[in-house]
């Protein structure tokens, strides 16, 4: 529901009224830990969700050869933005485990997650080109899904995790 609040809010309310908006629906402790800000290039905040301490989300796409979701996900952990794990239902192309870079289980499904790759990102930020509504990159927070595709197809967004004072 915060997603649904958020999309449509945003396009009726300037930045300022929206923050307030957020913030007075968000409950106070999580206001005050982080958020996960989603920018367009002229710094636009297109989405923000509350992002608390312990708090995960994932960056889930269609696979632009093979069409299947694949899933990068990442944790608030100590004032950090950190890659957790992936799940990748194939070796299809551009995809794979690299040996070192966390632990390979299977799904019980014919794929994979990559487990425990735990890698802070630097700068709690990264630069993210958004796919067409077909690739449909989205972020999964909770059960909802917020379409980046839907908001900003084929323009490069940053996505961080900022930090409340």
């Amino acid at each position: 529901m915060r997603a649904a609040i958020l999309t449509a809010s945003r396009r009726a309310l300037g930045p300022a009224a929206l923050s307030m908006c957020l913030l007075l629906l968000a409950p106070p402790a999580l206001a005050a830990e982080g958020w996960l800000e989603v920018h367009a290039d002229d710094g636009r905040v297109i989405a923000a969700l509350p992002m608390p301490e312990g708090e995960a989300w994932c960056l889930e796409w269609n696979h632009s050869v093979a069409g299947f979701a694949v899933l990068d996900c990442y944790r608030h952990s100590e004032g950090r933005m950190v890659l957790e794990r992936s799940h990748q239902p194939d070796f299809a192309a551009g995809l794979g485990h690299l040996p070192g870079r966390g632990r390979q289980v299977s799904d019980g499904e014919g794929g994979y997650w990559i487990e425990q790759i735990d890698e802070p990102v630097p700068g709690n930020r990264y630069h993210l080109r958004v796919g067409s509504p077909e690739v449909n990159h989205r972020l999964v927070v909770g059960g909802e899904r917020i379409s980046l595709s839907r908001l900003a197809a084929n323009r490069r967004v940053t996505l961080r995790l900022t930090l409340s004072d």
